[in-house]
């Protein structure tokens, strides 16, 4: 029963997941530094037209980084009454100022309709920025904002599986983890706290 994921929602999921576990028990950030988050957004060419030259710089890293704290925040609150992800647990911001700032980022760059509808192809409308500079950070929280609104955030969980700090949409009733891996770490835990228990 797999059920397709939004290009909104995929955005907005590949965005939080930029915070991952690091494989050493410890947390990684994918948009540490502009070379990460220009790989990112490279990676994911349905953000911003010709993403092929595009370059980040310090203030668009900033934002960009101030979005995903936004977003983890609403994300945490969409999980409810679950658990948020173990690497937001102590750190969230306040739920009104992360939808302040999401707004806010989603009003920095107004975007216009453009038809595109090549020969031999259905027409496609996509949207355009009315002026460059916030394209990237209005972009994501415009996509974020279709997410959170949308029926798919009611499969949004967190993953509590041993050192996961990732955030996943459910796809299946009985799906506990977002990876067949974290499953895998969970029921091994569970099995060691248990014989710990008993000896």
């Amino acid at each position: 029963m797999r059920e397709p994921i939004s290009r909104d929602a995929r955005l907005a999921l590949d965005l939080a997941l930029t915070i991952r576990h690091d494989g050493s028990g410890g947390v990684a950030d994918d948009l540490a530094d502009p070379a990460g988050l220009t790989a990112w957004v490279r990676a994911h060419p349905e953000v911003l037209p010709d993403t092929g030259r595009f370059a980040v710089g310090a203030a668009q890293l900033t934002a960009v980084r101030e979005l995903r704290a936004a977003v983890r925040a609403l994300f945490a609150r969409a999980v409810r009454p679950g658990d948020p992800s173990p690497a937001d647990a102590a750190r969230l911001m306040p739920v009104p100022d992360a939808v302040r700032h999401l707004n806010e980022a989603a009003a920095r760059t107004p975007t216009v309709p453009v038809l595109d509808w090549p020969e031999g192809a259905a027409p496609v409308v996509h949207r355009q920025p009315v002026r460059a500079g916030d394209a990237l950070t209005a972009s994501l929280a415009h996509a974020v904002i279709a997410f959170l609104a949308s029926p798919d955030r009611d499969r949004l969980r967190a993953c509590h599986a041993p050192r996961c700090v990732r955030y996943f949409l459910k796809e299946h009733p009985r799906q506990e983890w977002c990876r067949p891996s974290c499953g895998n770490r969970a029921r091994v835990a569970r099995h060691h706290q248990r014989h710990k228990a008993t000896a």
